[in-house]
């Protein structure tokens, strides 16, 4: 693709512009669908149709070049609507996101093209097998002219409604490389074993590969992984808090619907509707304020990496100074922070805008809370407000290795 002359997707205002109907879909009997485990197959081709997947591909290949502040406005409207379908996005916008950091010329015009055409990119990184998270010991031997892949993958988030799965492995050097491949690649499986309390619709279960055929194009180098502060590690983990922002703000959705439609004035309160009694109303208050202050963080943070990146270059070219990265990846921790207390909390005050009844199946409003503490779970948050205070106290940066 020539990256001068090609044709313009639709602008970042237009794609904003199709955000409230796109979650307005996602949103229509999520929780009895969540209830169920309806995997949101329907929601992802909505999202496919919608173009929201190229968001950030650059102007110069060709795409609307949105900020990361539109990015995650949107992604705090998709989880608001359904956090599943947003949570299981979140391996596509990071594979483009990882383009726009180091991707080399021949991979951006590759793959940009593909996720402005509405393809998706799903994940296959994490092992339970490894001592640490990150570790890797699937393995790319060569074979040939090509290469074989063998391993075993789990949270393989968003991978059984994508086009193609990006893999981590170890070639015979020791590198780290990935592999991009399409999922319906032989002796490629995905399996839908997912079984956790929450994010239930995720998909996030195992992905097998059996002496998978891979060839040379499909494979590059991660040079970078923990060797130099990039905005990957802040944008993977701002991704979190605004999914869990969503959650909050979904949980003050269903509180206010709940006590307008459906809870009883308890006896002593001494009006005659819900809606009148001061307790009430200060919950519903308090849970929507959590949500607002969670998403203004979240959205502040996200500003801080877009100014990171627009500013001086490293040496090696690469976007964004170490001083201003490791300041926005303090941004990022300090969102996290805010953002998991904000969805726990409203998640938990929810049940006191209607009493005993609140708690019934039908209403499924416990998805909120298992939802949020499945996500807040990904990295505990004490070293997140620990690596804070350690920047703010003696000026020690995160540390590089990936979860800042």
């Amino acid at each position: 693709m020539n990256t001068t002359t090609a044709p313009r997707t639709a602008s970042v205002t237009e794609l904003l512009q199709r955000v409230p109907e796109l979650t307005a879909s996602l949103a229509t009997d999520t929780a009895r669908r969540e209830a169920r485990r309806e995997l949101p197959y329907a929601s992802m081709d909505a999202v496919r149709a919608s173009g929201i997947g190229g968001l950030r591909v650059p102007a110069a290949y060709g795409g609307p070049g949105a900020s990361l502040v539109d990015l995650f406005r949107t992604v705090v409207d998709l989880a608001e609507a359904d956090s599943n379908v947003a949570q299981a996005l979140r391996p596509h916008f990071g594979f483009v996101e990882k383009l726009i950091s180091d991707g080399r010329k021949a991979e951006r015009e590759r793959w940009f093209g593909a996720a402005l055409a509405g393809e998706l990119f799903g994940n296959a990184t994490g092992e339970t097998a490894a001592k640490h998270p990150g570790d890797i010991h699937t393995t790319l031997v060569p074979d040939g002219d090509q290469y074989r892949l063998s391993g075993t993958k789990y949270y393989s988030t968003g991978s059984l409604f994508a086009d193609w799965v990006s893999v981590a492995a170890k070639d015979p050097q020791d590198r780290r490389v990935r592999v991009v491949l399409p999922t319906g690649r032989p002796g490629l499986r995905l399996i839908d074993d997912w079984d956790g309390m929450g994010q239930r619709m995720t998909a996030s279960g195992t992905t097998e590969l059996d002496d998978v055929v891979v060839y040379p194009y499909e494979v590059v180098v991660d040079e970078a992984v923990g060797v130099r502060r990039t905005h990957l590690g802040a944008y993977h983990q701002l991704f979190l808090a605004a999914v869990e922002t969503g959650i909050a703000k979904n949980a003050a959705r269903d509180a206010i619907g709940y006590a307008r439609d459906r809870a009883r004035a308890v006896r002593h309160s001494g009006v005659e509707h819900a809606v009148q009694d001061p307790f009430v109303q200060h919950t519903v208050g308090e849970i929507a304020a959590l949500g607002y202050g969670a998403e203004a963080t979240v959205l502040r943070a996200a500003a801080a990496i877009d100014r990171a990146l627009t500013g001086p270059r490293a040496e090696d070219g690469v976007a964004g100074g170490e001083p201003a990265l490791a300041e926005a990846a303090t941004e990022v921790a300090q969102a996290q922070v805010v953002a998991a207390q904000a969805a726990l909390r409203a998640a938990e005050r929810l049940y006191d805008v209607g009493g005993a009844s609140a708690t019934r199946r039908e209403h499924n409003f416990d998805r909120h809370w298992r939802n949020a503490r499945t996500l807040v779970s990904h990295n505990p948050i004490a070293h997140k407000a620990r690596v804070v205070g350690d920047y703010l106290l003696n000026a020690e940066p995160p540390p590089l290795t990936g979860f800042f």
